[in-house]
């Protein structure tokens, strides 16, 4: 259960998108008919509606696009973060897992990159599918951005929400590019920087709680990674763990934090629960991490 302050949610959603430096600037994914998987005459749109609890609630992708938040120039650091909203992979939570998300690393010097990544899932292959292309296309048009969106290409991270967390987990650990690359964008590197992976779902097989999914099986080249989770949270913390697990036999920096109580889907928002303090840890984390120069300006 997600007990909110005495706020409503629109109220809330107008506090956390009042303050951004600059408007937010919308890029499709793919160049038009380009869109990998879509079938054919199948409509290119994106639908939203509002929900009483999460804000802003996408119920169909098939236009992919990403939504850049820049924080103010005196304090942008030059990293980014492609911000996965989590869903089931049904919907995206884009509120509570993306803009919000967005905000808060604005206020800590980074650029928000919200991915409307492809739901609700295909009727056929593995769920992430999809939304794997849409999210390592995500990767390449920051990289590829850079200059103009004063981004330094190699502090170029990855976050996300439950389904949204396997996703960043997936992209995190992909070898190969799982479309055939269409321009010059796919040409740079799909795999992030870091990776931060907030009550992730999916990531073990069932009934192996220390044994994570091919998919999202780490390696030498997975990123560091930050984790959270609660104990109480009806996706298995074992998930976490797993990666964590995996991350330290191979030497690669990580930090992981379960929490007894918190349950799933709290997003940023605060609770009385010991998890809300989630963000001040990762905050901590990316400063020593990933935040350890400033981006020059002009």
């Amino acid at each position: 259960m997600i007990h909110l302050r005495p706020l409503s949610v629109l109220a809330f959603l107008t506090l956390v998108t009042s303050s951004f430096a600059a408007e937010p600037v919308a890029v499709d994914l793919w160049p038009e008919g380009k869109v990998p998987g879509l079938a054919a005459g199948e409509k290119e749109e994106i639908v939203d509606e509002m929900d009483e609890r999460i804000g802003n609630r996408v119920t169909k992708v098939t236009k992919p696009k990403i939504t850049v938040y820049k924080p103010d120039a005196e304090s942008d650091t030059g990293a980014a973060v492609v911000i996965c909203p989590g869903g089931g992979y049904n919907i995206l939570a884009y509120d509570l897992e993306g803009v919000e998300v967005a905000q808060w690393l604005n206020k800590i010097g980074v650029t928000g990159i919200v991915l409307h990544y492809r739901v609700p899932r295909a009727k056929d292959g593995e769920v992430y599918a999809n939304p794997l292309s849409d999210a390592q296309r995500a990767i390449r048009l920051t990289r590829a951005h850079a200059e103009a969106w004063k981004i330094d290409p190699q502090k170029v991270g990855i976050l996300g929400f439950s389904a949204g967390g396997n996703l960043a987990a997936v992209a995190s650990n992909a070898d190969e590019t799982a479309y055939n690359p269409i321009d010059d964008t796919d040409k740079l590197s799909a795999r992030p920087d870091f990776t931060l992976l907030i009550y992730p779902a999916y990531l073990n097989t069932k009934d192996a709680d220390t044994e994570l999914t091919p998919e999202a099986s780490v390696n030498e080249n997975t990123p560091p990674a930050f984790l959270v989770h609660a104990n109480d949270d009806r996706v298995p913390s074992t998930g976490s763990v797993a990666y964590y697990l995996g991350l330290k036999r191979l030497n690669i920096p990580a930090e992981l934090h379960i929490f007894a109580s918190g349950g799933h889907g709290y997003g940023l928002r605060p609770t009385e629960k010991p998890v809300t303090k989630w963000p001040e840890l990762a905050t901590g984390w990316l400063k020593t991490e990933v935040l350890s120069t400033k981006q020059p300006t002009e």
